[in-house]
């Protein structure tokens, strides 16, 4: 299955410097704070230019930033754009909360963490009371099979392996609550929308199906059970009906070949191995098996010491190091420079994003046509905002089909949003002096255009798609049928191929 195939590139964590963009907007972007959301700041006009680091990457540093622990203010340009235009539609896609590690490392004690929900334990958030009690209202929601057996919350005092935390609760109980503040001043969603509207879908994992209800709530608190369809997606990469495609797997299978030739052939990655199991009295194989980085992160994520074993009798402990951890991280984000520059990892993202990408396109396409000018919009209204509850290997891939290869690794509770907005209408042909009876201006429908967000910030000019559009002073925003191009022809030609099917199926050589 593709699912179990992509999942090994879960912990191959990197985190280099993507240098973002923010259109020119005319107001602060919204901010939450762990008092929730706070109001816009003063007007500016300024575009945003941060500086690009030169520096290496701290692995440690970067490794924080990767937690994302709740307990700074954060920024968010989601909802943003030239007066008076319209936003049509908003695609959501997340990376679930914090969860407790896949693996144990043998011979040491488990994280100590409570998966349970209280408000009394931090971090926490105003929304987690009412969310904890909208979710036992859940038997009213329609689930598909198999979600409805999958329990809503986090339930456990001693977490299970893979389980969402409270932490991860509160992540997204704040992505939803900004992208509400962003949005209500859109009336995205409205407050008597329609079963039709939200379009909702997670894979089969605790996490995500946790995740995305977190987010929603937030997004829109004490929503309608009875007007919510949560769909399962049985694979990590949404890929709907359209999953089959061997040269996919292929490019996969040469990429995790690349993958471990660099990593044995890195001997202070190799030395750190040895020094680690013989500190925990272990095969260095059996240590690579357990694949410590993941505990070692949730460690470093819960300010929990990392491990240690007793040496002989005297009481003294031998313990597993910060410079150890620091030597995984650098082989890792090694491993990014080196995936970037051979390629072959970009090329099985095109394929394994293109199912998704095809569909956000499609569902933007009849958006739009449910907006033209003089048309009736269709009974039950069409998709208004789709919120996608994923994993890295997801989004990853998604960032990397997009052309942001050099994006920060999805951090818990990361989120990619698509947002589609029409502008004004134009009158066209209007007489400078008053027109005679019978004269009539023409009036031309508004255009559309698309905007890409990455934990709030706007990175569409860094795509494939838009890095080279001429953006004008008057028009700061990327035209759909750039999009829409990209999707349905453009992006192939990496693979020399016109279509998903000649990509997919064409035989090599």
């Amino acid at each position: 299955m593709v699912s179990a195939v992509a999942a090994h590139l879960l912990f191959f964590i990197v985190s280099v410097n993507l240098i973002p963009t923010t259109p020119i907007v005319e107001e602060q972007p919204f901010q939450a704070a762990d008092r929730g959301v706070g109001s816009a700041l003063g007007k500016s006009r300024k575009r945003v230019f941060p500086v690009p680091h030169t520096e290496e990457p701290d692995p440690i540093s970067e490794a924080y930033g990767y937690c994302n622990t709740p307990n700074r203010t954060e920024q968010a340009w989601e909802g943003h754009s030239p007066a008076d235009y319209k936003l049509l539609s908003a695609q959501v896609m997340i990376r679930h909360g914090d969860r407790y590690p896949l693996y144990s490392i043998p011979k040491t004690k488990r994280p100590a963490i409570d998966c349970t929900l209280s408000t009394s334990r931090k971090p926490s958030h105003p929304l987690l009371n009412a969310f904890i009690s909208h979710m036992d209202l859940g038997g009213r929601g329609h689930w598909e099979s198999p979600l409805s057996s999958i329990p809503r919350l986090p339930n456990h005092s001693a977490c299970e392996m893979g389980e969402l935390t409270q932490t991860g609760v509160v992540q997204h109980l704040r992505n939803g609550q900004l992208l509400h503040q962003a949005y209500k001043r859109h009336n995205l969603l409205p407050s008597n929308w329609l079963p039709r509207h939200v379009w909702v879908e997670t894979t089969g994992k605790s996490r995500t199906l946790q995740s995305g209800l977190a987010f929603l709530y937030g997004f829109s608190p004490d929503f309608d059970w009875t007007k919510l369809t949560v769909r399962h997606q049985w694979s990590t990469l949404f890929c709907g009906s359209a999953c089959d495609c061997p040269a996919r797997n292929r490019y996969l299978e040469e990429e995790q070949r690349r993958q471990y030739r660099l990593r044995v052939s890195d001997t202070e990655l190799e030395r750190t191995y040895v020094d680690m199991a013989r500190t925990l009295g272990l095969l260095t194989r059996q240590l690579r098996a357990a694949n410590p980085i993941d505990s070692l992160l949730c460690r470093l994520c819960h300010g929990i010491s990392f491990p240690c074993v007793p040496m002989g009798e005297g009481g003294t402990k031998a313990c597993l190091t910060m410079a150890q951890f620091a030597v995984i991280r650098r082989q890792q984000l090694d491993d990014e420079v080196d995936r970037r520059r051979v390629g072959l990892y970009h090329k099985y993202a095109i394929l394994a994003m293109y199912p998704y990408l095809n569909r956000t396109a499609t569902k933007m396409e009849r958006v739009a046509r449910d907006n033209e000018a003089g048309r009736q919009p269709r009974a039950g209204g069409e998709e208004v905002f789709t919120l996608s509850s994923a994993h890295d290997v997801t989004m990853i891939p998604l960032l990397s089909a997009l052309g942001l290869e050099e994006a920060r690794f999805p951090r818990f509770a990361a989120r990619v949003v698509f947002e589609l907005w029409k502008s004004p209408k134009v009158i066209q042909g209007q007489p400078k002096k008053r027109a005679s009876k019978g004269e009539k201006s023409k009036v031309k429908d508004g255009e559309l255009f698309i905007r890409v967000l990455y934990n709030g910030e706007d990175v569409t000019f860094h795509t494939t798609f838009c890095r080279s559009h001429d953006r004008r002073a008057s028009q700061p925003l990327c035209p759909l049928k750039n999009f829409l191009s990209f999707v349905r022809r453009d992006m192939f030609s990496l693979v020399n191929a016109t279509s998903y099917q000649e990509a997919c199926f064409r035989r090599p050589g």
